[in-house]
């Protein structure tokens, strides 16, 4: 787990990774401090910062009345978080949009998202997450053929979708590879999704946390790459495929027509209803899910970067 906390020219950029809990007290600690930094820059989810909803807002509504605040909000409420929860968070949204200064999202969908939900910041920008290449590596050995889902499982992550669709392959062996654990809670129900695909002739490995530095190395190594999330938010998994120089079959959805549009020629767009066929089709000529020369990455971390500098000097009223 890492927490950085670069401190210039009275501004605090937060960058986040690993465990929750831990970092938002590392971080609370300076934001809450004897001597808080001018500005902040906060990177939000509810389950970040607190143990339920309302007391994230708690929290984030303390620290903008000590320092000039602007977020970017991640895992935006939508109807996917059912008929209890979504209320919740929208009402926690809508509390750390009042506060900031101004809130970033990582995509126009995003944006959707809050106006639905009635959410209106007083600045919003809509900065796409980045795509940092990997070096180019060795080329993967080969293996038996698996289609992968890259990220923790948990329902509604599309793993559910990819073993349907190679139950009804024609290619076999049929295996799906969950490239990461199960997310906290969903232990059990990793177990029931493996002994139920075991049924309908779907080998499911697991391969469990996979360290950064192996990656690449990983997610180069399957034969087809697939994001088939319900429900999307933003996805670092999609962005992290196209870092290994991979194109997944990815099922259209108003966000990945969007991604798709960003950065040409780095998805395959499948309908919901032709993922098997697409699947099928992959496994058959696998060279189809990597990235051609021309396929467009950007906008890469120095993009990114930029873009928030513009946001900042240009739309926020500090």
């Amino acid at each position: 787990m890492n927490w950085r906390h670069d401190l210039q020219e009275g501004q605090a950029t937060l960058t986040m990774s690993g465990t929750p809990t831990m970092a938002a007290g590392g971080l609370l600690y300076v934001l809450l401090g004897d001597r808080p930094p001018e500005r902040a820059h906060l990177h939000f989810t509810d389950r970040l910062w607190a143990g339920s909803p309302e007391e994230a807002a708690i929290v984030v509504e303390r620290v903008a009345t000590r320092t000039a605040l602007t977020v970017t909000l991640h895992d935006v409420p939508q109807e996917s978080d059912g008929p209890r929860n979504r209320p919740r968070r929208t009402d926690c949204y809508a509390r750390v949009a009042a506060v900031a200064r101004g809130v970033v999202v990582n995509s126009r969908h995003e944006a959707a998202h809050l106006a639905e939900a009635g959410i209106v910041p007083r600045a919003l920008g809509v900065v796409p997450l980045p795509v940092t290449p990997a070096p180019a590596g060795a080329a993967p050995q080969s293996g038996p053929p698996d289609v992968a889902v890259l990220g923790f499982f948990y329902p509604g992550k599309g793993h559910a979708e990819v073993v349907d669709a190679l139950a009804r392959s024609t290619v076999r062996p049929a295996r799906l590879t969950v490239l990461g654990g199960p997310s906290a809670g969903h232990e059990a129900d990793l177990l029931d999704f493996t002994a139920a695909a075991g049924q309908r002739g779907v080998t499911v490995e697991v391969s469990g946390f996979v360290p950064e530095a192996d990656l690449m190395t990983r997610c180069r190594a399957v034969t087809v790459p697939v994001v088939a999330h319900r429900h999307f938010s933003a996805s670092g998994s999609l962005a992290t495929w196209i870092a290994a120089g991979r194109r997944p079959l990815v099922v259209e959805s108003r966000y990945t027509r969007e991604m798709a549009a960003l950065r040409p020629g780095t998805v395959h767009l499948v309908a919901a209803d032709r993922l098997a066929e697409a699947v099928a089709g992959a496994l058959a000529d696998p060279t189809s899910t990597w990235l051609a020369a021309d396929a467009v990455t950007r906008p890469h971390l120095d993009d990114t970067a930029g873009a928030y500098l513009r946001w900042w000097t240009g739309a926020i009223a500090w």
